[in-house]
């Protein structure tokens, strides 16, 4: 993998995330694929579990936004730099640490974020790709 190749899957999670079909999710990852929605929780196991947990309880599509850029890959591996703010006013910083298959679908997804915490003077790193 590539950057461009690492940034044209975090578009399509992106573009997944928004319509929450669960074929454009199923898309992006191999048959036995591990998803970790935090470095510290039990993964999701298998594109099929990826699917049902991901559709189960979506963000509606107007909610929140999101800019996510790919910083590095190299072989089977990519980062991604991300920033999200919801509607109701969360707003995190991401980074989201990725292996692929030689076919480009992720294996491994681990999420790491920050939520930006307004009431401890929390400013915005220069390494967040949002800053509005």
């Amino acid at each position: 993998m590539d950057v461009k190749q690492v940034q044209g899957w975090i578009d399509r999670y992106v573009d997944a995330w928004r319509s929450n079909g669960a074929g454009a999710v199923g898309a992006l990852f191999a048959e036995e694929a591990v998803y970790y929605t935090h470095p510290f929780r039990t993964p999701w196991r298998g594109r099929d579990e990826i699917v049902r947990n991901w559709t189960a309880e979506p963000d509606a599509p107007d909610a929140w936004e999101a800019r996510y850029t790919a910083l590095a890959a190299n072989d089977d591996m990519g980062v991604v730099n991300g920033w999200t703010k919801y509607k109701d006013g969360d707003e995190y910083a991401n980074v989201y640490v990725l292996r692929f298959d030689p076919t480009g679908l992720a294996t491994e997804l681990t999420e790491w974020f920050m939520k930006r915490d307004l009431s401890k003077g929390d400013s915005v790193s220069p390494a967040v790709p949002y800053t509005g």
